[in-house]
């Protein structure tokens, strides 16, 4: 027995202590929930069941493709080459060679490698495309795959090399490959030879027959996989913001009667009016974001004068105002990219697909990527103008100018004799460092999708380029998840000099979850360590448990 075996042995006996989740497949009814679910677990396992009907599908539509075959009718990279090859036929015998060229002509990906969440979530999608029937596999091909994500076995997939057209052929060209038993994957958190695997849990390769090798790689998976993560994140950045911009209000002393449902009301953008809703939720009861009758009673009355100085100003600016109609773009995006992402990951993303009622195989192109394209271009749009706006909140909240009384850059308040006087500053580099971040996601938000290439001998003369729109959206998640944790560390060191003691229940909890991992900085230190904990904070989900809104209105 080699080590592997041994590890995997005692990983598998570990691993029948907690039960499994199940996961029916039926190519129609997979959720972006479900593709997130799988691709970030770490702890529970997950087992599959391929429905009975779905089955039966996979079966007759292998069928009827050897019908075809034994035909000898030319179909398109069966018993054709590929792509502008097409008027090249080649005999039934030798479909399989030409399966596997396929695999080894588009292993040509180019670093970074993707993500193990990324690899995963691409392998649940593809098996999805598959299970729909239409694209004339054997169940072997995909109960391998199952088999891969449910022990582990995870594809080493480079991120660059797809231009989204026919689909994701060339990073996909690695999934195809350690089913063949070639290539490297991901095991036991090792980067291992797919050899030494298959023979650590007994498994065999697999030769790919006619179509099997074009119906891994030819489809939207691998992009697919990117914008589910995306959406899944920028849902939670969506919620992040609320609250940001509630502590905000809160920091700077500003009148929540600007979040009042009456207004959003008039203006009723589903995102917006929850946007708003959640705002206010975040702030009843808090004593620094006052409502707009409690500010009137601040400030001196005019009475006979024909000029007052107000000493609180009755409207915020943009950035805390007009929060709402900045966020509830992001929400209504989400609504309609879900609705796009869950019929995609629903689709047959090949071709060619074969049609068991009429016996026909017919060639279009499902696997051109440009509903994700749109969807992905549009998502960092809308992610960049939150990220921008959040930017605007931190520079109001450090800047003496703005802040309403607030320290220079939130430095700790000294005495005036104190020999630190005038050696500190604050919060300066972290403004800096956001304000980076914010230009990168936006120089990051321009669409991909207007930049077609013509590629493959002019065979490909339009793609969607929606790969690299995906991971475009990835990206600016994750440059704006830094950019929420900077301001959310703003924030609370705003509020520690305001007094936190006055700020709302809801605001409250979420500071002090924040002040868990980041202390309040009383002298200048590094704060890098404290924006990766805030981040990993975010990552974990924790935030968005404060429970602010009843179930309807999430």
């Amino acid at each position: 027995m080699n080590i592997l075996t041994k590890v995997a042995l005692e990983g598998r006996l570990q691993s029948q202590e907690e039960l499994p989740q199940l996961l029916v497949l039926n190519g129609n009814d997979l959720t972006i929930e479900d593709v997130v679910k799988v691709a970030r677990c770490e702890q529970i396992p997950y087992t599959f069941k391929i429905s009975d009907e779905a089955i039966k599908r996979i079966v007759e539509s292998n069928d009827l493709k050897h019908e075809i075959i034994n035909r000898h009718q030319p179909i398109y990279g069966v018993t054709t080459g590929f792509g502008d090859s097409v008027n090249r036929q080649i005999s039934p015998e030798k479909t399989i060679d030409l399966q596997r060229n396929l695999i080894n002509f588009l292993s040509c990906g180019v670093m970074p490698m993707a993500k193990d969440s990324v690899a995963k979530a691409t392998m649940l999608v593809r098996v999805n495309c598959l299970v729909k029937g239409n694209s004339a596999v054997r169940m072997q091909v995909i109960q391998q795959l199952l088999t891969f994500l449910e022990r582990g076995i995870i594809p080493v997939i480079p991120e660059r090399g797809s231009v989204g057209a026919s689909g994701d052929l060339v990073p996909l060209s690695y999934l195809s490959s350690i089913l063949t038993g070639q290539g490297k994957a991901k095991y036991l958190g090792k980067v291992v030879d797919i050899g030494e695997i298959l023979e650590a849990e007994g498994l065999r390769p697999i030769t790919l027959e006619a179509k099997e090798g074009l119906a891994l790689v030819n489809g939207t998976s691998f992009m697919s996989a990117f914008a589910c993560l995306a959406y899944a994140d920028a849902l939670d950045i969506a919620h992040l913001a609320d609250i940001c911009t509630a502590m905000a209000s809160e920091a700077l002393l500003g009148n929540r009667g600007h979040f009042c449902s009456f207004i959003h009301k008039q203006k009723p953008h589903p995102g917006q009016m929850k946007s708003a809703n959640h705002i206010y939720k975040l702030l009843e009861g808090s004593q620094l974001s006052k409502e707009y009758s409690q500010i009137l009673k601040t400030n001196e009355k005019i009475s006979s004068k024909s000029f007052v100085e107000l000493t609180q100003s009755i409207q915020d600016r943009y950035s805390i105002r007009c929060a709402p109609h900045v966020t509830g773009v992001l929400y209504d995006t989400l609504s309609w990219v879900k609705q796009w992402l869950e019929i995609e990951i629903n689709s047959t993303n090949d071709n060619p697909i074969f049609d068991v009622d009429t016996r026909e195989v017919y060639n279009g192109g499902n696997f051109y990527g440009g509903h994700i394209a749109q969807a992905m271009d549009a998502l960092k749009v809308a992610m960049a103008n939150v990220a921008d706006l959040l930017d605007r909140q931190l520079q109001l909240v450090v800047d003496e100018k703005f802040n309403k009384g607030l320290t220079p850059n939130l430095i700790q308040k000294y005495d005036l004799e104190d020999y630190e006087l005038g050696l500190h500053h604050g919060f300066k580099g972290m403004q800096i460092a956001c304000s980076a971040l914010t230009a990168e996601i936006l120089k990051t938000s321009n669409p991909v999708s207007v930049f077609s290439r013509s590629t493959e001998a002019h065979n490909q003369d339009k793609v969607s380029m929606g790969t690299i729109a995906a991971r475009d959206a990835k990206t600016i998640v994750e440059l704006t998840q830094h950019v929420i944790a900077i301001h959310l560390i703003a924030l609370c060191q705003a509020l520690d000099l305001r007094g936190n003691n006055k700020m709302s229940p809801k605001t409250a909890e979420v500071y002090n979850m924040i002040r868990e991992v980041t202390s309040f900085v009383n002298y200048d230190r590094p704060l890098d360590s404290d924006i990766q904990r805030v981040v990993q904070l975010i990552r974990s989900g924790q935030l968005k448990k404060v429970n602010l809104l009843h179930e309807n209105e999430r």
